[in-house]
C-alpha cells in the first residue's frame, strides 16, 4: 500500500528504535483507510494493530475522523498510547508525515518528533514522507532527526523498483544499501539481484586492465638481468658486513691525547673553569 505512494517520489523514515515481533503498532492514518491498511494481515497482527482514523477527514471538516492533523502534537499522540488497553512502549506509524506538516510549521513539527522519541511511551516511529510536496531543505531537515531513511523510486526496469537505505548508528558512522524489489498483485513482496542493463553486460575475465606504464617514453620495468646488476651495487653510506668486520676488530697498541700549551693560553690552577664564565 505504501509502496504505491513512494513510487511517486517519497520514502520511509525511521525515526528511533527497532520492531520487534509483538509490539503495539499505532497508525495514523490521514491518506489511507484502516480497510486498507490491514489488508494481508493476520488476525494476530491486526490484533496489535490500532488505527487512528485521519482518512478521509483529515482536517476534520465534517468531523469523520477520530483523529485530525491539528491534533499532532505530543500531548495527544502520548495521551492517545496510554488510553489503550495495554499501554506499554509501541511503534508510531504516520500515514504520512507530508499531510501533518502541510499544517504545521515545520520547526514545531520537528520539536514534536523530540519529545514523541524522549518521551518513552513510543518506542519507534516511522513516517511516509513526499520528497516531492516540499522544500529540499524541509526534507534534509526530516531525514537529519531519523536515524535511518529509506528513498523508494522506480528502477530503470519497469516491473522494479529500487530502495536505497541510509542507516546512521549511534556512533555517527553512515551505513548505505541499495535493493531492488518488486510486489505482485495479492501484495507479496519480492527483493531481486540489481538487473543487468542491456548493452552494458561487464566481461570482466575477458576485458583485460589498461596498463598506466604502455605509452610513455621511458621504462619503468627492469629485465632480469638488469634487476640482478642493480642488487650487486653498492650503495653509498652503507657499511658492508666486511667493512664492519674491520671496524670492530680490536687492533693491538693504545691511544693518547697529547696537548701542547700555547703561549696564548690563560690558565689559572685555582679556577681552571673561569674562561667559562659570562
Amino acid at each position: 500500500m505504501l509502496l504505491d505512494v513512494m513510487q511517486a517520489g517519497g520514502g520511509f523514515i525511521l525515526l528511533e528504535g527497532n520492531i520487534i515481533s509483538g509490539e503495539d503498532v499505532h497508525v495514523l492514518g490521514f491518506e489511507s483507510p484502516e480497510t486498507q491498511v490491514c489488508a494481508g494481515l493476520d488476525s494476530s497482527s491486526v490484533q496489535r494493530l490500532h488505527f487512528h482514523k485521519g482518512f478521509p477527514d483529515p482536517l476534520g471538516w465534517t468531523c469523520r475522523s477520530s483523529f485530525t492533523v491539528e491534533r499532532f502534537t505530543s500531548q495527544h499522540i502520548t495521551q492517545l498510547i496510554k488510553d489503550t488497553q495495554h499501554a506499554q512502549a509501541s511503534v508510531l506509524v504516520v500515514d504520512s508525515l507530508s499531510m501533518v506538516l502541510r499544517h504545521h510549521d515545520p520547526v514545531v513539527f520537528c520539536q514534536t518528533l523530540q519529545e514523541l522519541r524522549n518521551g518513552g511511551v513510543i518506542k519507534t516511529i516511522i513516517g511516509l514522507l513526499h520528497s516531492d510536496l516540499h522544500q529540499q531543505g524541509i526534507v534534509g531537515i526530516v531525514c537529519h532527526l531519523a536515524g535511518t531513511v529509506i528513498s523508494v523510486a522506480p528502477a530503470d526496469n519497469e516491473r522494479l523498483s529500487v530502495a536505497k537505505t541510509t542507516r546512521r548508528t549511534k556512533s555517527g558512522k553512515v551505513m548505505q544499501e541499495e535493493e531492488y524489489f518488486s510486489v505482485s498483485e495479492d501484495a507479496a513482496l519480492s527483493v531481486q539481484a540489481k538487473p543487468r542493463q542491456p548493452g552494458h553486460v561487464q566481461r570482466e575475465r575477458d576485458v583485460s586492465e589498461a596498463d598506466p606504464t604502455s605509452n610513455l617514453t621511458f621504462n619503468l620495468r627492469l629485465s632480469e638481468d638488469e634487476r640482478k646488476a642493480k642488487e650487486k651495487v653498492a650503495l653509498p653510506f652503507v657499511f658492508s658486513q666486511q667493512k664492519k668486520s674491520a671496524l670492530l676488530r680490536p687492533t693491538p697498541g693504545s691511544g693518547r691525547i697529547v696537548y701542547e700549551p700555547d703561549a696564548n693560553d690563560d690558565f689559572d690552577e685555582e679556577d681552571p673553569d673561569d674562561d667559562l664564565d659570562v
